[in-house]
């Protein structure tokens, strides 16, 4: 059984930086896709940044692009993202979120595609 822990949220200025982790235990990290996403007050879930299980291949968010970075960590069975430029229209809860596949260039931006998700935490950034 696979289990995400996520970590790092907090309160921040607006221009901040914050380092998210994805804590992963279970069978072959390596052969999972994971990806982050995020939920606003009153908004539904939204994509943020994916990448593959090689970690070959990353996808963002437009709104993230340029000032997020997705990563993953096989020798700590962990995946990050990194925010910088942080502004407050990213306020959320983040979840991160995984899937086994065996190919190796592909990606997932939608949260049906995904099996497993941490348990969220909690980013807030003020004006």
């Amino acid at each position: 059984q696979v289990h995400l822990v996520d970590a790092g949220g907090g309160l921040v200025q607006a221009g901040a930086s914050l380092r998210l982790s994805c804590a992963f235990s279970g069978w072959n990290f390596n052969g999972y896709a994971l990806g982050w996403f995020r939920q606003a007050p009153g908004k539904e879930r939204e994509f943020v940044a994916a990448i593959s299980r090689t970690s070959g291949d990353t996808l963002y968010a437009d709104s993230v692009k340029g000032r997020f970075t997705i990563s993953k960590n096989s020798a700590e069975n962990t995946a990050y993202l990194q925010m910088w430029s942080l502004k407050p229209e990213d306020t959320g809860v983040y979840y991160c979120a995984g899937r086994a596949t065996q190919r190796n260039n592909v990606y997932y931006s939608t949260p049906e595609s995904y099996t497993y998700w941490g348990q969220g935490t909690q980013v807030t950034v003020s004006s």
